[in-house]
């Protein structure tokens, strides 16, 4: 078989393992695709390069496709999110002087509870909060500003919102830089080893299924090559359904580990894999099941509903109109095209491209084109639910 080589870019994450495994396990080429994954220091290279056309796809931030329809961040080519990579995955983690002053007033960091990790953290800070997250349009700013505005907090009088890519994270923390952040694995476990930092709570504690990373293609490359683009969806797929098996954590870690992804020791990863994290110094454990999600509930799909949340909440911040932010964000999720790509496998695929967000307290079936779709619990934390715009 003749494979058709994409060059795919990507950040060294754990959630770049739907990438990593459809390239080592074989499931690219049974797509009839071959993959060159190429790694980025940071979010603004890896996007400058997609943009540019040096890059086929990419692993990406699920907020950049929506702030590029939105006019933000300097970029004219149109982006497009074809599949959501993973849903969730974020850890917020504080500086070990902030977290003695938190333990000191009674907090336990029991890491499940976004109401009252985030009225700890406001007691803790005497100034403004610095907080780090990886790049201004990212689910880090949007999960960070939605909680701690919600729990009182005047943004952005009193958060300064700092970018650091997230393999300096653990650097800007213990040169003072920052107070805090919120990063993708394994820069938080990463951290702790360090011992920089305490971990404070799993971002899915304040949206319990976020839209994380998307897999990413400028709007003229996925026109124009809609076959390989479907090719490509499949064969993420079917990583990502490898991934949900419990029995493949073991490979998926030690594949992220390798000089070429990662390059860090299998522990550091393996406690997202298996959502089990050191959470201090001290050797303080909590667990975090599911804490990043590739397959389950129709993970991959990428729901329109999820872009407008996201054009909304910039809108909101950056003072532009919320109905234009809102029609133009949908259109950066793609669902048309991802029904299409996976209409050739058995998988039960969402009848809407769009849902209520927020009102799943626990799992629940949902329309489906087979009828087994169960749609997991995607409560956030302070029980607003957000109704998308009707088509």
């Amino acid at each position: 078989m003749n494979l058709h080589k994409l060059n795919v870019g990507f950040i060294p994450l754990v959630d770049a393992a739907p990438l990593i495994a459809a390239s080592e396990m074989g499931f690219a080429e049974e797509e009839g695709v071959s993959l060159t994954l190429s790694r980025s220091p940071s979010w603004s290279t890896l996007r400058d390069k997609l943009c540019a056309g040096h890059l086929d796809a990419a692993h990406m931030l699920a907020p950049v496709p929506v702030a590029g329809a939105l006019g933000m961040g300097g970029v004219s080519t149109p982006l497009h999110a074809l599949s959501v990579l993973s849903v969730n995955g974020n850890i917020i983690g504080v500086s070990r002087s902030i977290g003695e002053r938190m333990r000191a007033a009674g907090h336990d960091f029991a890491f499940n509870d976004a109401t009252k990790a985030g009225r700890a953290l406001i007691d803790a800070i005497e100034d403004t909060l610095r907080i780090g997250v990886p790049f201004p349009f990212s689910m880090h700013a949007e999960l960070v500003y939605y909680w701690l505005t919600a729990l009182g907090l005047d943004a952005p009088q009193n958060i300064s919102v700092q970018t650091v890519p997230p393999p300096m994270m653990p650097d800007a923390l213990k040169a003072g830089d920052i107070d805090a952040f919120c990063v993708g694995e394994p820069w938080g476990s990463s951290s702790v080893e360090a011992g920089v930092a305490d971990l404070l709570l799993p971002c899915s504690a304040i949206w319990a299924f976020a839209p994380e990373k998307v897999l990413a293609a400028r709007a003229d490359w996925a026109d124009e090559n809609q076959e390989i683009a479907h090719r490509l969806i499949r064969a993420l797929w079917r990583a990502s359904r490898w991934l949900s098996d419990p029995s493949s954590r073991g490979l998926a870690t030690e594949l992220l580990s390798r000089e070429a992804y990662l390059d860090l020791a299998p522990e550091i990863i393996e406690c997202a894999l298996f959502g089990r994290f050191t959470i201090s110094a001290r050797g303080d454990m909590r667990r975090s099941p599911g804490f990043v999600d590739f397959f389950t509930g129709a993970a991959g799909f990428p729901w329109r509903s999820q872009a407008e949340w996201i054009g909304r909440q910039l809108a909101a911040r950056m003072g532009l109109d919320r109905d234009a932010a809102a029609k133009a964000a949908q259109a950066t999720f793609r669902s048309d095209v991802y029904r299409t790509a996976l209409a050739q496998v058995a998988y039960d695929l969402p009848s809407a491209s769009a849902k209520v967000e927020g009102s799943l307290t626990e799992p629940l079936a949902a329309g489906s084109v087979g009828g087994r779709l169960i749609l997991p619990r995607d409560a956030f934390f302070d029980g607003r639910i957000f109704e998308p715009t009707p088509d």
